[in-house]
């Protein structure tokens, strides 16, 4: 018997969870605890809670030591645990509408530093695919066994997070070995991971900060580090509807790639993967900012222990970091530290407000904190005072004209000479148009995939127990 894919959410039913069948979002919600592996766990791919609020939580000056807020968008309560899952659905939904993949016929390959491989290992498994998820050696044990978990087999490449075009030769390899069956889906060429984030997560930012009234009611800044530079997508959207907004990128002083052309190993896991994405768009790009990974592991260190979250309590209310505790991973500490830098570069004030997003939550990293020492009193001060209220404006470049140019023509080495795209398709990208137009194609996008739920209505109403 032929197997029907399942296919859920539109962009807009993902951005506005209550434009979903009101039956079908009922049963997701249950789903969510009563069998988070159901395939209607798909419907709560979604910034907002089951109350059609947004998951989020704002720093106050009083503990970051800036004058602006730092709002925080969190991704624990995402299918899977991250907000991966969104361009892995995105990613794997487009493909399906545009019959470009079939389930009985392709075998899907998620290369991945984590929790992009992690999403794919949830989504193939739910959309009804068979999976194989490629990622570096020397990633967080909790990835390995998430990916197993949800389905999926998994090859681990030589190296660290930076490793990624290990992680591209091994797609080759798979590829040349059996073309007819092996499909690619990468995140960090796949526009549908563009998609995501600049209409789902950057039109999240904007009604959080609007409807909730936080600061001044706009965005001063979006700063986020890179992995497949998906995120950073919000931050085009922010820019049209706040014209004065600025997006930093974020990287390891350990591998400063866009900013110094550098290189290295480090353990920010999710992001700084030695190149630049074929979907980052540098030309709209205000800053490059780097952050020590060690900073960001020794505060994530603290934030998990009792006596750090005591001492915390002593710049914010008790109950605040407690809440914030559980939903920040190393990757989500970096974008935090990125952020306090922004405002002290650009001297930030009062009521502005910079948004970031915490990716992960602590629940990835139990392994990675455990071979790290239990700070005492003494150290947890010091490392609270190095890491965030006395962190430097420091390794912060700015995106003028010919910096862009730099950022933008390193995608060549990868893309031109390694992964087959042409000149004429990296030249495209230095006009804002050409990412306005992939941003556009949501609206065509959603009605491919109302269309392909009404022709297969009766099967995916069988797998969801809908009648």
């Amino acid at each position: 018997m032929k197997k029907v894919p399942f296919v859920g959410p539109t962009y807009e039913e993902m951005l506005h969870p209550w434009k979903i069948d009101k039956n079908i979002r009922k049963k997701a919600i249950e789903m969510k605890e009563k069998d988070p592996l159901h395939p209607l766990n798909l419907y709560n791919i979604t910034w907002r809670s089951t109350d059609d609020s947004i998951n989020h939580f704002v720093l106050p000056p009083e503990l970051t030591g800036i004058k602006a807020n730092i709002v925080v968008l969190f991704a624990k309560e995402f299918p899977s645990g991250s907000h991966k899952v969104g361009p892995t659905y995105s990613v794997l939904t487009e493909k399906t509408v545009n019959g470009d993949v079939d389930p009985m016929v392709h075998k899907l390959v998620w290369p991945s530093t984590g929790n992009y491989g992690i999403g794919g290992a949830f989504v193939s498994s739910r959309m009804n695919y068979n999976s194989l998820v490629i990622l570096p050696e020397e990633m967080s044990k909790e990835r390995f066994d998430l990916i197993r978990k949800y389905g999926s087999n998994v090859i681990a490449t030589p190296g660290c997070e930076s490793n990624v075009k290990e992680i591209y030769d091994k797609t080759h390899e798979l590829t040349r070995e059996d073309p007819e069956h092996i499909r690619i889906l990468n995140q960090f060429e796949s526009f549908a991971n563009y998609r995501f984030h600049y209409y789902v997560t950057g039109n999240t930012m904007v009604e959080l900060v609007r409807d909730e009234k936080i600061g001044n009611g706009e965005i001063g800044a979006v700063v986020l580090t890179v992995g497949s530079a998906g995120t950073i997508a919000s931050g085009d959207l922010v820019k049209n509807k706040f014209p004065k907004a600025k997006i930093i990128a974020g990287e390891p002083v350990q591998c400063p790639t866009i900013s110094m052309n550098g290189y290295g190993g480090h353990d920010i896991q999710g992001i700084g993967d030695k190149h630049v994405t074929w979907i980052h768009n540098v030309m709209n790009c205000d800053g490059v900012v780097q952050i020590d990974d060690l900073d960001c592991k020794k505060f994530l260190k603290v934030l998990s222990t009792e006596k750090g979250k005591k001492y915390l309590s002593k710049f914010a209310d008790k109950s605040l970091i407690e809440y914030i505790s559980d939903k920040l991973g190393i990757s989500g500490v970096a974008n935090i530290i990125a952020a306090i830098k922004t405002a002290k570069y650009y001297d930030m004030e009062e009521g502005e407000n910079i948004i970031v997003v915490a990716t992960d939550s602590i629940s990835r990293y139990y392994s990675v904190l455990e071979e790290m020492d239990n700070p005492s009193e003494g150290e947890i001060e010091r490392i609270y005072d190095r890491v965030i209220r006395y962190q430097e404006p420091s390794l912060f470049f700015e995106g003028d004209r010919y910096s862009r140019l730099r950022w933008h023509n390193l995608k060549y080495y990868t893309w031109i000479e390694q992964q087959g795209k042409t000149v004429e398709e990296l030249n495209l990208m230095l006009r804002q148009e050409f990412w306005n137009d992939e941003a556009k194609k949501v609206d065509e996008i959603d009605e491919k995939i109302k269309a392909y739920r009404e022709k297969h209505k009766s099967e995916l109403n069988e797998m969801m127990g809908l009648k």
